[in-house]
Parts: C-alpha cells; structure tokens; sequence
C-alpha cells in the first residue's frame, strides 16, 4: 500500500531532506524512508507538505495539468479593496506570462500557530489576511501575485492540497493518511 503523509513545514524548512549548508530539512522532522514531497513549499513558507512513495501519485499532486487545487492562508501588506480581489479572481500578468485564476478572499485573522521568526510588524502599515486557491504552481507564485497587485506578502501559509489539509497539525508534526 502506497504511504502517504501530511507534515505541517516550519517557516525555515527547506522542502529537501539533504542540503549542503547545514539548514533544517525534512530529515530533520520525517524518519520514514522512500517518501519524497510531492511538490515543493518554499523555505520561508508554512503549512502542508505533502510526502509519498508512490510516483504516479507524486506526479499527480505536483503536476499543474491536474489542476489540484491549493489552498493558501496569505498575510499582506496593506487592505487590498474589491479591484484587487478582482484582479487575483481573474488572473494577474508575472514576468512569465498571466496566471490562471484564482479564488480571492479577504478573511478575518485566521487561528494560526505563532510563526517564529514573527513577521514584521509596522505600526503604520495595517495588514490583510486573504485565502488563495490556486489551480497552478509557478515558482513563488502567489508572493509574486499579491506582489504584483500591490500588496507584498508577509506571511504564508498552504492550508489545503485537493482535500487534504493541515488542520489540527503542530508545526514540524506529520500524519500518514490513506489513500
């Protein structure tokens, strides 16, 4: 039976389990052998991780011909109106080419675990939070999104690939799950 796990990623963790400059890794918190993430989360990105040791299915998750949709919880910059929202539903243009559409909510502060580092905060500068679903994976690509709408990136977290989620997961703690 193919494995399949769950691993909420500390802000800082790179999506590898080997590197050469001594960062924190998967193999840091994942001692099972044969799984790779299917799919990447940038080092200075939290939230779901998803790992297996079956190819076809780590293909299917990572590949953006599927369309698997991702979830993000997204801290921004600033209080995006209504044209901003409007701009990520439809599809922003990045310097390699437009994006598909997106869903885009502004949402209340979500109950998340406390990020360490925190993010910066500046007294005069409010900040948003916005769930993103997305149907594709650029590189980047929802910092570069709500970068380009005016409303850098402070804070993000993947909540939710098709129907798994990392609800109920401690940062660093993992699950497997079946199929």
């Amino acid at each position: 039976m193919p494995r399949l796990i769950l691993f909420n990623k500390p802000w800082g963790v790179l999506p590898q389990f080997t590197d050469g400059a001594a960062r924190a890794t998967l193999s840091d918190y994942i001692d099972v052998p044969g799984v790779y993430p299917a799919g990447r989360l940038d080092r200075d990105s939290e939230g779901l991780l998803i790992l297996t040791d079956d190819g076809r299915l780590q293909a299917r998750i990572a590949d953006p011909r599927f369309k698997l949709p991702k979830t993000y919880l997204v801290q921004v910059e600033g209080i995006p109106d209504d044209s901003v929202l409007s701009a990520l539903r439809k599809g922003v243009i990045l310097n390699d080419g437009p994006t598909l559409p997106a869903e885009a909510e502004a949402i209340a502060p979500p109950d998340l675990w406390p990020r360490d580092p925190p993010i910066r905060v500046r007294q005069t500068i409010p900040d948003t939070w916005l769930r993103l679903t997305l149907r594709e994976g650029r590189n980047r690509q929802v910092r570069r999104m709500t970068a380009a709408v005016g409303h850098p990136t402070l804070r993000l977290v993947r909540w939710s690939v098709g129907d798994w989620a990392v609800a109920g997961l401690a940062p660093g703690a993992w699950r497997e799950v079946e199929r």
